[in-house]
């Protein structure tokens, strides 16, 4: 395995020179499934990073989990839950700690629930098969995001719904492949690491949704 642009773009926000760039995987919403731990790891090792993985199953696997976060460049969050990686990184004060990280400078960054939950909140199938809204998540960035925009065909309709009945807030979506970057809560670029993918903001116009594109500037396999 191997990690693609968007994984590179992230490491090149940081702005790491000199050293070893350090990544922390958080895997939480797949329940630290070891499996992709160690494909992360090993495409870390082919990438030349450090990357340290925090477990929160069954316990935390570090003992100073907020100094551990904040020695790192970038946190890459994993897909799967949205819904229970929010309430498990609660119990344990991880979103506040994320939010300090934030403040500190460290990239933060995922994929799936690993975006969703930077956001006021997004499209989940973590309740089921049938999509919900989840309008809790941590909400650093205040605006609703839409994943899988192009390959789940249920996400784009839930999310004009939502947006134009003001269960949540203009909303910015991707296509897979896509990655939204902000510096503070300012969206300043989209990227994408495949030909042909958008991004999208929706806002609300009166009772309905409206939908703008915004094309991605395409990543090198490097990130740059």
């Amino acid at each position: 395995m191997k990690f693609d642009a968007l994984v590179h773009h992230a490491v090149d926000l940081s702005g790491v020179h000199g050293r070893r760039p350090r990544i922390m995987y958080v895997g939480t919403a797949i329940g630290d499934a070891e499996h992709f731990t160690a494909r992360m790891t090993e495409a870390a090792r082919v990438a030349g990073f450090d990357l340290t993985p925090l477990h929160l199953f069954p316990m935390p696997n570090v003992e100073d989990v907020e100094g551990s976060v904040l020695d790192h460049d970038v946190v890459w969050v994993m897909g799967g839950s949205v819904v229970n990686l929010l309430a498990v990184w609660r119990a344990h004060g991880l979103d506040r700690i994320m939010h300090r990280a934030w403040q500190a400078g460290v990239v933060l960054s995922g994929v799936s629930a690993g975006s969703i939950c930077w956001f006021q909140g997004g499209t989940t199938d973590s309740f089921g098969p049938e999509l919900r809204p989840v309008t809790n998540a941590l909400g650093f960035l205040p605006y609703g995001n839409g994943v899988h925009y192009d390959s789940d065909e249920g996400r784009r309709p839930l999310i004009h719904q939502l947006v134009a009945d003001g269960t949540m807030p203009t909303a910015h979506c991707t296509d897979d492949g896509v990655g939204l970057v902000y510096r503070g809560t300012e969206l300043v670029e989209a990227v994408t690491e495949t030909p042909g993918k958008g991004a999208y903001i929706v806002k609300s116009d009166g009772a309905r949704a409206v939908e703008e594109r915004i094309e991605p500037r395409r990543l090198t396999s490097s990130g740059g």
